[in-house]
């Protein structure tokens, strides 16, 4: 790995093993070390440089989230009164376990929100009970995602 400017360029080895992770981010060193052709500490000293520079910030287990129970996802831009109250507002939004993601946006929104509700019915419950009553947001525009049609990282 080597450093340019701002930025890292990754080799041949880092792009085998961040790959690999991206399918399996549980698979031993072991095989890690195999597929790329070097130690096991190698690939583990690579690992930590990957993440020292923050080309990996983590890994998670993804969770199927109709398995419990969450059956619509929708996203909800939100207009705010004043641009100033955006700090206000997001700590507020934050609150909801229901909301998975926020995003402080360009264009006709001043934040962009993903949830997941069990139905139509807790959405609504949601929008009406719990984000418009939040100080600052003036009103909102829901998105409900009828299909997921692509989900994928980043290409190497």
């Amino acid at each position: 790995m080597k450093k340019s400017k701002n930025n890292f360029e990754i080799d041949g080895i880092d792009k085998i093993i961040l790959k690999t992770l991206m399918s399996d981010a549980r698979i031993p060193i072991q095989i890690l070390s195999k597929k790329t052709g070097i130690s096991g500490a190698a690939v583990h000293q690579r690992l930590k440089k990957l993440e020292k520079t923050g080309i990996i910030s983590g890994s998670q287990i993804n969770i199927n989230p109709k398995s419990l129970g969450f059956k619509t996802l929708a996203f909800i831009g939100v207009f705010l009164d004043k641009a100033i109250r955006n700090n206000e507002a997001v700590k507020k939004i934050e609150e909801i376990p229901e909301i998975i993601e926020c995003h402080y946006t360009t264009g006709n929104w001043s934040v962009f929100i993903k949830v997941l509700c069990n139905d139509n019915e807790h959405l609504m419950e949601l929008i009406k009970n719990k984000i418009q009553t939040i100080n600052g947001i003036s009103r909102t525009e829901t998105f409900i995602s009828l299909q997921q049609q692509i989900i994928r990282q980043i290409q190497l």
